[in-house]
């Protein structure tokens, strides 16, 4: 991606200044510097990568400085392993950045415009993770509509912040306190990630309105209205799931799917919206918590408390293998047999071999 980014500078498509680094924990500190002077910053990592960036994540999100940044999902060592899964996300969830998944080149092209109308709002200024899967999407050839330079400058105005360095209004960036305010400032975070929550469907919505295309804010249903099962994805595998519920719709069977868009801020006021929609959901996770099961099935289990359906959890297409249409129904013949209430204690690994 940043190739991409340096031959559009290098055939003068762009205009913007290029820098190289030495490492990934370097670019993120240089994102940071280049916010903190009142500037856009943007960059892209992977897995290690992204691993390396942790620190500066912290101090970026802490600082509420809204960098943009696209990470293609991919798996950690050890085993090491080059391909896509969701663990380097994950491992990042609580590290103050809004994380957002794209289902199609297309989208995630789109939500990297989205992204810095949602992180320079005044009430938000929070950074953002636009999440790409790898070499699913990162890898693959899509035919994408890009849009014209004046559309996208009516939709998103020049950037303007007062949180930077002025010689003419002086002020501490990155800080240092102590216990008296370290509180306080967690909770304006937190308070920022709820107000966050409207902007993303807002940005989203006028978005659609301009370019023709909208992704349904923080989450997205498909063939829910009458449906009796649903499975939860994010990123890629949504639009294999698609294509699962069309053809089982097909032969009258009631599934649906539940794209999750934005991850953090998570929306659980939608879960507790259909507590008791469905007669059984599954979650599919790309990665694990470790000890606990499935990452996303535990925030959905979380936000489902006290909901009287079924509930599954299904872990699938870690390190890169692939997650097959034959997969996907074996998920929503496990959900058929589920009874109401029943909640999975452990994670179901779809396709294990040993």
């Amino acid at each position: 991606m940043v190739e991409k980014v340096a031959d559009f500078l290098a055939e003068g498509e762009a205009d913007y200044e290029y820098m190289m680094v030495e490492s990934e924990h370097s670019a993120m500190a240089a994102a940071l510097g280049v916010s903190m002077m009142g500037a856009r910053a943007f960059t892209a990592t992977s897995s290690q990568g992204l691993m390396y960036m942790a620190e500066m994540l912290n101090y970026t999100s802490g600082g509420r400085h809204p960098v943009v940044m696209v990470n293609a999902n991919r798996a950690l060592a050890i085993p090491w392993n080059i391909y896509g899964d969701h663990s380097d996300a994950m491992a990042m969830r609580d590290c103050g950045w809004i994380m957002l998944f794209a289902e199609s080149g297309q989208e995630a092209l789109d939500m990297v415009i989205q992204a810095y109308k949602i992180a320079e709002d005044k009430d938000v200024m929070l950074p953002v993770m636009v999440n790409v899967d790898g070499f699913t999407l990162t890898h693959t050839y899509d035919v994408v509509d890009i849009p014209e330079q004046e559309l996208v400058d009516a939709y998103l105005p020049s950037f303007d912040t007062a949180n930077k360095m002025c010689l003419e209004h002086p002020k501490t960036l990155c800080h240092s306190v102590g216990p008296d305010y370290y509180t306080e400032a967690k909770i304006a975070q937190q308070e920022a990630f709820e107000v966050a929550k409207a902007k993303i469907v807002a940005c989203d919505e006028e978005f659609e309105a301009m370019f023709g295309r909208g992704y349904g804010g923080l989450i997205e249903e498909y063939c829910c209205d009458d449906a009796e099962y649903a499975l939860v994805a994010m990123g890629g595998t949504v639009g294999t799931v698609r294509d699962v519920v069309d053809e089982l719709r097909a032969a009258g069977e009631k599934v649906g799917l539940i794209k999750i868009r934005g991850f953090r801020p998570f929306p659980e006021e939608y879960f507790q919206s259909v507590k008791s929609k469905f007669k059984a959901m599954g979650v599919i996770d790309r990665s694990l918590c470790f000890g606990v099961g499935g990452t996303v099935f535990g925030e959905v289990k979380s936000a489902l408390y006290g909901s009287e359906m079924g509930l599954k959890g299904f872990v699938l297409g870690l390190g890169g293998r692939d997650i097959s249409v034959d997969m996907i129904k074996e998920m929503f013949a496990e959900l058929k047999e589920c009874p109401a209430g029943e909640y999975s204690d452990q994670p179901i690994f779809v396709g294990r071999r040993w």
